[in-house]
């Protein structure tokens, strides 16, 4: 079955649960979010398959979203999110695995033996 993770190679969790497939005979698709960010459409996609709001998967606390001076408690719509992330992808939260039409946040890196 075809494994895509969204990674940043600069963090912990996104090496831990990239080692983690690996160490389970996975080869998955890496995506280097942050320099191919996913589309509108892939983006809305993704958080079909985690079940989440954009803004669940928001980096709030990241100094892109304080230099936005983005909240969890401002009022946009689903679309507007998605569009910021696009622009911003440092916003996602990461890593990302997505695995024949499911989608897990490694967060911690275990969660994704839920779907592998």
């Amino acid at each position: 079955m075809k494994t895509k993770i969204y990674h940043n190679p600069r963090c912990s969790k996104s090496r831990q649960t990239l080692q983690l497939l690996t160490d389970n005979n996975i080869e998955p698709e890496i995506v280097k979010y942050l320099e191919s960010p996913p589309t509108q459409s892939e983006l809305k996609e993704i958080l079909d398959l985690l079940g989440k709001q954009p803004q669940d998967i928001i980096r709030f606390k990241d100094k892109v979203a304080k230099e936005l001076g983005i909240s969890a408690r401002d009022e946009r719509s689903a679309a507007e999110w998605i569009e910021l992330m696009v622009k911003n992808p440092a916003l996602i939260e990461r890593p990302i695995v997505v695995v024949g039409g499911k989608a897990v946040l490694g967060r911690p890196p275990e969660a994704v033996l839920e779907i592998i």
